[in-house]
């Protein structure tokens, strides 16, 4: 069992002192933990307190550059974009693409929606349902249709963190997940599915990527909550895609594409 790579990690580019290592220390580390590969992908442009600004990719590009010539390890660029609307709107454009090297997607509070009656009853609402542990019937549906439509309007390579800070109906979402080939991340930080939840994923052959969400260089290659997850149920390595492999960007597809 060999871990390859790890495809969410943050960089002081996620502001306020939400990332607290540069790119250069985070690749360092993901070396000298034997990876692969590491990827720079931190919080996207709409999350106001902790995001990326647009005009730093440029920097931040050439810090992964940077690293990739002092480091033998493949270094990629990319983002967790938010979901910011219950039509499964991203905070990125098709322009971004152009800039990144792998796309991750998840829900996150402090993001700005598209409109203040989405901001309200979107992604207010989830805080509050998930600050009073309760989500109805309803606001799960509407949070379910809003992956389901990202994931068919979007490149994405990877859904992080499912189930955390909005409840969905997992099954759906992991259908529509094995259709558009969206790997579901396992997270070193949290699951936020149940062990039931996990099996169902595997059971209708969707793949899983295991990565830390590291926020400091030295959680960088941290994913054992993941893997003892997948030791736990069972699920064996060819599930996961990052053991003994590494994965099939949706960028180089878009190339074959275009």
């Amino acid at each position: 069992m060999a871990i390859l790579a790890d495809y969410h990690t943050h960089s002081k580019y996620s502001r306020h002192n939400h990332g607290k290592s540069t790119i250069e220390e985070n690749v360092r580390t993901a070396y000298e933990k034997g990876l692969r590969q590491v990827a720079i992908t931190d919080h996207g442009f709409n999350q106001k307190m902790f995001g990326i600004r647009r005009e730093d990719l440029a920097k931040a590009r050439k810090e992964v550059e940077a690293a990739k010539e002092q480091f033998p390890i493949d270094v990629l660029l990319g983002v967790e974009a938010n979901i910011i609307s219950s039509h499964g709107d991203l905070d990125i454009t098709e322009q971004d693409y152009e800039n990144l090297d792998i796309v991750l997607c998840g829900f996150h509070r402090y993001a700005k929606s598209v409109s203040k009656r989405e901001q309200f009853g979107f992604l207010i609402k989830n805080v509050l349902c998930e600050i009073f542990h309760h989500t109805s019937k309803k606001q799960r549906t509407k949070n379910t249709n809003a992956y389901i439509t990202a994931m068919r309007k979007y490149d994405i390579d990877i859904l992080t963190h499912l189930n955390h800070g909005c409840k969905v109906d997992v099954e759906k979402v992991a259908r529509v997940a094995k259709e558009t080939n969206t790997l579901i991340e396992l997270n070193g930080k949290r699951l936020g599915m149940t062990d039931k939840e996990i099996l169902t994923c595997y059971n209708l052959g969707c793949k899983f990527v295991v990565n830390s969400d590291a926020h400091s260089a030295d959680r960088v290659g941290d994913v054992h909550l993941g893997l003892q997850a997948l030791l736990r149920l069972r699920i064996p390595d060819s599930a996961v895609v990052n053991m003994n492999n590494l994965i099939t960007l949706k960028k180089d597809k878009r190339k074959k594409r275009s």
